[in-house]
């Protein structure tokens, strides 16, 4: 025999359950939480002439995705702290730049020229399309997330305190860390670096 719940029932269940806000979104971004799987690319354009996949890095313990572009002054003064962190842990960890602003200072030839003459030792992606953006929740350049070696995200946010000046807080530098000791990062998500809004195409509402 069907069973019906009353009306009063279905409400008072529904409201115990809470608001329907997304399952996986954060304090700052609306798309990830921290423990969210990471969304995965394929075959993206890189300065190298290549193409990347997330797939490719099996072999790293860790991912660290900063999404960035050439035109922002804040993204520009961060690529020194890049490289720097990709040096450091070359053996683990990959350093992956992905850039979805597709003005001509920020195509492909662009970039290519601005890997090139300032060295770059971390790939350096172009995704025209913008969804890699999208599905990350990113919204400014420098916007960063580290993910573990499940490819899940365990910090995500600012590099660190201060594009300028004397840096208090190394968010990422402690997450990337604290990951390599097994531990939770110390901070877990932090605000976008006060950078510049990623240009999105309207294809759709943000």
């Amino acid at each position: 025999m069907t069973r019906f719940v009353p009306a009063f029932v279905a409400a008072a269940l529904a409201v115990a359950a809470g608001p329907t806000t997304p399952a996986h979104a954060g304090k700052f971004n609306k798309v990830l939480d921290v423990g969210s799987a990471a969304p995965a690319w394929e075959k993206l354009a890189g300065t190298d002439g290549k193409t990347h996949s997330l797939a490719d890095l099996k072999d790293k313990s860790a991912v660290v995705v900063v999404f960035t572009c050439n035109s922002c002054p804040v993204a520009v003064a961060y690529e020194g702290r890049l490289a720097a962190l990709a040096k450091k842990h070359a053996d683990t960890l990959a350093v992956v730049a992905i850039n979805v602003n597709t003005g001509k200072d920020d195509a492909l030839p662009a970039m290519t020229e601005r890997a090139a003459k300032k060295g770059f030792p971390f790939a350096y992606l172009y995704d025209p399309t913008q969804e890699v953006a999208r599905k990350y929740g990113a919204k400014n350049t420098p916007e960063v997330f580290l993910l573990d070696k499940a490819r899940k995200v365990v910090y995500m946010g600012a590099f660190d305190d201060k594009a300028t000046g004397e840096v208090k807080a190394r968010y990422l530098e402690d997450a990337v860390a604290a990951l390599a000791a097994g531990k939770a990062a110390p901070v877990a998500e932090t605000s976008p670096a006060a950078g510049c809004s990623i240009r999105f195409n309207p294809k759709r509402d943000d």
